[in-house]
């Protein structure tokens, strides 16, 4: 699964690194999250076809970059609470599942990340987190579905009637990533951006096909990432591994 990431990128760097056609958030902005967990609010790309005065929507899609919260709130949902159990799609079963099944079919995004965090058991009974990233430092473009949400609750005009959620899809980790967890973010290349997020695309099953992850690489990372309430840029630095903060053998390389 994807329970934790990092973004700390700015938005303006979003906004050029994905060509983004129009900012869905102008006066907004999220500061550096280097411990982004499920329910907090995160930065998704995405492609809407414009509303026209009729309310129909016609012409080509628009990219633009929104703010949503991650764990997804399906439309026929009594309540939002449901989306903290919606934080992760699973590839094979995304295009069936009722709570996934309309975003898939045309509420695609993409969820930018620096990187993500997994963790693996060790010998001292406990769970090492790993930090798996670009290791040229580029952007992770991690594949996901967006869903709105109508509060009935709110009246029409009230500006929170609206919710916008998001979920992370995964696949099977392979090679040395599924050493350390058997699942991992599906992620986009970006010569497919454009097509995955088309929302006119009549065949979005074909789209589900991960990126290679040799790009990517992991090091151990400090415990303290374990709580959420931590935060800042020393949570994705290498930490000695559990079992060898001091001693012989406490490097922090790279596991590949």
């Amino acid at each position: 699964m994807c329970g934790r990431y990092a973004s700390a990128r700015k938005k303006h760097d979003l906004l050029e690194e994905f060509e983004v056609e129009l900012d869905g958030a102008p006066d907004q902005e999220l500061g550096p999250d280097y411990n982004v967990a499920p329910t907090k609010e995160v930065y998704a790309v995405m492609s809407r076809v414009p509303r026209g005065e009729d309310g129909s929507r016609s012409g080509r899609p628009v990219r633009q970059l929104r703010v949503v919260r991650w764990g997804l709130v399906p439309s026929w949902a009594k309540d939002p609470s449901i989306g903290s159990r919606l934080i992760n799609a699973r590839i094979e079963t995304v295009g069936d599942k009722p709570a996934f099944r309309k975003a898939f079919a045309s509420r695609r995004c993409l969820l930018p990340a620096d990187g993500y965090f997994e963790w693996m058991p060790t010998e001292e009974k406990k769970k090492q987190p790993y930090f798996i990233h670009p290791a040229d430092g580029g952007v992770l473009a991690m594949a996901g579905l967006y869903e709105f949400w109508k509060d009935p609750g709110r009246a029409d005009d009230d500006p929170l009637k609206w919710l916008c959620t998001c979920t992370v899809i995964t696949t099977s980790a392979e090679d040395e990533l599924g050493r350390i967890h058997d699942r991992m973010p599906m992620m986009v290349e970006r010569g497919r951006w454009a097509e995955w997020l088309d929302p006119r695309l009549e065949d979005p099953a074909k789209l589900l096909v991960p990126a290679s992850p040799d790009r990517l690489e992991a090091y151990p990372v400090s415990t303290e990432v374990n709580n959420v309430r931590n935060n800042g840029p020393d949570l994705v630095e290498p930490a000695a591994p559990i079992g060898k903060e001091s001693g012989n053998g406490g490097d922090a390389d790279a596991l590949f």
